[in-house]
This record gives structure tokens, C-alpha cells and sequence, in this order.
């Protein structure tokens, strides 16, 4: 079974910030590290589902022209929507996954810290409504924290061998330290390099 509700709207109550992403130095280099991974400078559309307080979020809506956030907690809800409030072209909605996914497509799908929460027919279920959101030329990410956390399902190495197994895309990036591990995917085959013809 996947994680309840109940854990995270424990994790929100009374803390804006349960997992310190403003004060941690190892969680600002991550944010940069994802931002600095993804191989185009803009998107058309983006999916974070799993928002938190929208931190990351507030970074991916510097990238593109319409950013859509999920959460399951209604307090990191309103968290994000009050952390995204200077972009207009941001929404940030309540759901679970992977019921709740929207029906509409993204050329960038973010993964941050999620997969794990979710046992392997729900991740499953989950990679299935991202394969069928993808744009043509989208791309998916995922970056989850390697160390095993107490009352998740699955570990980092897990969901991501679930996304490569099951996704059928090309691996664009690979970045794995002892901390995190970071990977995209895309329906766009080609490198930064060689879309841009230096290959």
C-alpha cells in the first residue's frame, strides 16, 4: 500500500518546511543540480506532481511557460500556491496520486522525492498516465534520496529501475551520488550537443 494522507499532513502541521528545502545546503544543490540537468532552457508545459511547498516549483516556473503542481496535503497546497503567487501562469491543485493526474499533455514531467511514497502497482499506475502525458518530444524526470526511509514502500534504485524498465524511453541524463540519484528520460533522442549540431 502507498503511503496515507495522514503521514504527510503530519509532516505539514505546523512546519512550512518539513524537509528544511530553504535552509539545507544539500537541498539547494539538488535544486540546482535538477535545474542544471534538464537539457532544454525553457517548456512549454510542465507537471510537478508531489509539489511540497514549491520550492523546486518556484525554479521550474522560470523554465517554462505554464507550470502545473500536485500535492496530496492541502497545507503544502496552500503552501506552494502562496510560494507561486508571482507567476501567473502557475496552478497548484490538491490530489493523490496516481489517481488524480490530469488529463492534458507536458513536454516536462518532474518526479522530486515522490516515487518511493508509492508501493509498485501504484508507481506503475503512475508511469502509465506519465507515458500517455508526454508530448511527442517530452521528457520525464525523476531525482529521489538514495538512503532507505522508514515506512516507504520502495527505495530510489527501485523507482527508478521501474521508470527505465517501463517507460521505453531513451536515458538522456544519469547522475548518481551516494545522497540522490537523478535521471531523464526522453522522447527526444538527441543530446544537447547534437541538437544543436556541434555532433
Amino acid at each position: 500500500m502507498s503511503v496515507e494522507d495522514r503521514y504527510f499532513d503530519g509532516l505539514f502541521a505546523g512546519n512550512d518546511d518539513p524537509w528544511a528545502f530553504r535552509q539545507r545546503w544539500y537541498e539547494q544543490r539538488k535544486r540546482a543540480i535538477t535545474l542544471a540537468a534538464l537539457p532544454r532552457p525553457r517548456y512549454r508545459s510542465i507537471f510537478e506532481p508531489g509539489c511540497a511547498n514549491g520550492e523546486l516549483s518556484a525554479d521550474l516556473a522560470t523554465r517554462c511557460d505554464r507550470l502545473l503542481c500536485y500535492d496530496t496535503a492541502s497545507a503544502a497546497v496552500a503552501l506552494a500556491r502562496t510560494r507561486l503567487s508571482l507567476f501567473d501562469h502557475a496552478e497548484v491543485h490538491q490530489g493523490r496520486l496516481p489517481g488524480d493526474w490530469p488529463n492534458e499533455q507536458f513536454d516536462l514531467i518532474v518526479l522530486s522525492e515522490v516515487g518511493y511514497y508509492l508501493d509498485a502497482d501504484d508507481l506503475n499506475q503512475l508511469i502509465q498516465h506519465a507515458a500517455q502525458s508526454l508530448t511527442a518530444d517530452g521528457q520525464l524526470l525523476a531525482c529521489h534520496w538514495r538512503p532507505p526511509i522508514d515506512g516507504c514502500p520502495l527505495n530510489a534504485r527501485q523507482v527508478h529501475d521501474q521508470l527505465h524498465e517501463h517507460l521505453h524511453l531513451p536515458r538522456l541524463v544519469l547522475h548518481q551520488e551516494a545522497d540522490f540519484l537523478l535521471e531523464l528520460w526522453s522522447r527526444e533522442p538527441r543530446s544537447v550537443a547534437a541538437l544543436e549540431g556541434l555532433r
